[in-house]
């Protein structure tokens, strides 16, 4: 009976150590997933709107030479043209500048259709996207529309350093400018190439200055990826501590398995 009795209690004190161990590797595996996830939705949230000032200032460099350029609207092509083509040639973001009069475009750096330049003036849009007006590998142009009285600009420009823009952020963030109908990312438009996913921690934020908005989140799966990074890379030294934490229990049972050896060996017989 005696040698059942000191089996249970053996193996009592085995799962005992055991459960006790494993108490910091569970708890040092729940806090590295909080960490883990809070820094995530944490760096997604700070980058749309690093994001959002970044695109702002890009915007900006657009429409202070548009707003430059207003003045020349209403003049004869013959006598502002040359100072059009400057304009674009000492930026390297612009393609190409229209200026509109009474509506309509007749007068471009470019050699653009002024039908589709009215066209695109006539939507009254600050900014726009034409499907008919792409670059040399097929990308979407970006039309930006200022207005004066009767008057107007239209400062076409190549989204590159938008993509500049999002491609800074390369902690495997995936960033999406929506416009009206299309999208930009580092890598494509909504006319070309595979919209990026953006299923986890997703965060979006729209400008108070322009018309679009930045979606920010990371692909389906990357958080689960990062914790099983983190995990392996923690996972050592959880179980160290976990063995030192039943280590440390064993010798408290061990000594107070002798104390009541002890005392059963000094307490009196009947």
């Amino acid at each position: 009976m005696d040698k059942f009795m000191h089996a249970g209690r053996s193996l009592l004190e085995l799962v005992l150590l055991m459960a006790v161990g494993l108490v910091p590797v569970f708890s040092g595996l729940l806090v590295i997933n909080y960490q883990q996830e809070a820094k995530l939705a944490d760096n997604a949230e700070v980058s749309v709107r690093e994001a959002v000032f970044s695109v702002d200032q890009a915007l900006d460099r657009v429409q202070e030479v548009a707003m430059s350029t207003l003045p020349l609207a209403g003049q004869p092509c013959s006598s502002i043209r040359r100072a059009l083509v400057d304009q674009v040639t000492s930026r390297s973001m612009l393609r190409s500048l229209a200026v509109i009069d009474d509506g309509k475009a007749y007068c471009s750096s470019a050699s653009d259709s002024h039908e589709l330049l009215t066209e695109i003036a006539s939507t009254g849009q600050l900014l726009t996207f034409n499907h008919l007006m792409l670059d040399a590998k097929g990308y979407l142009l970006m039309n930006m529309y200022v207005q004066g009285e009767k008057k107007g600009v239209i400062a076409t420009s190549f989204p590159v350093q938008l993509r500049t823009e999002l491609d800074a952020f390369k902690d495997g963030l995936a960033l999406v400018l929506e416009f009206d109908k299309h999208s930009v990312w580092k890598d494509g438009d909504s006319l070309n190439g595979t919209r990026p996913s953006v299923a986890e921690f997703t965060h979006e934020l729209g400008s108070t200055q322009y018309p679009y908005r930045v979606v920010a989140g990371y692909p389906a799966g990357y958080a689960a990826q990062e914790l099983r990074t983190a995990v392996f890379k923690m996972l050592p030294s959880l179980m160290l501590v976990g063995l030192m934490t039943g280590s440390v229990i064993y010798m408290v049972l061990s000594k107070m398995r002798g104390r009541q050896r002890n005392s059963a060996v000094d307490r009196p017989g009947p």
